[in-house]
């Protein structure tokens, strides 16, 4: 597989990693009700949503830096399996565990299955190139 579907690949998933995590870590109230998820104002619940906002745009950067780091891009792909693949299975776990969420959420479960499709693919090429 050619390094530019690599660095293509990287930089969107790096993008939709920042953007999240910027969004659910600065405007919590806004990204959750795009979902019609009402937020209170519990110092509690806030600090709960925020942290993982926090962790998805230092993802984002990971998968980013990827795209101009030769040496870094299968940390970059790794970051990307560990990140959407984690959210896809837990949404997963939350669609046995709770029952069936909005439209929005089973798409969002399908786009994080794939990224993570993807990621493995082009890390095992990636490894078997080397």
């Amino acid at each position: 597989m050619s390094q530019p579907v690599t660095q293509l690949f990287l930089a969107l998933s790096g993008a939709l990693s920042l953007a999240i995590g910027l969004s659910v870590l600065v405007i919590p109230h806004a990204f959750f009700a795009s979902n019609h998820i009402v937020l209170g104002s519990d110092p509690n619940l806030m600090s709960e949503i925020r942290a993982p906002g926090g962790l998805l745009l230092a993802a984002g950067l990971v998968m980013l830096w990827g795209v101009v780091s030769r040496r870094d891009r299968l940390i970059a792909l790794q970051t990307s399996i560990v990140v959407f693949g984690m959210y896809g299975i837990s949404r997963l776990l939350s669609l046995i565990l709770d029952g069936v969420p909005s439209t929005a959420l089973l798409i969002a479960l399908a786009i994080e299955l794939v990224l993570c499709g993807v990621a493995i693919f082009l890390s095992l090429k990636l490894q078997q190139s080397k």
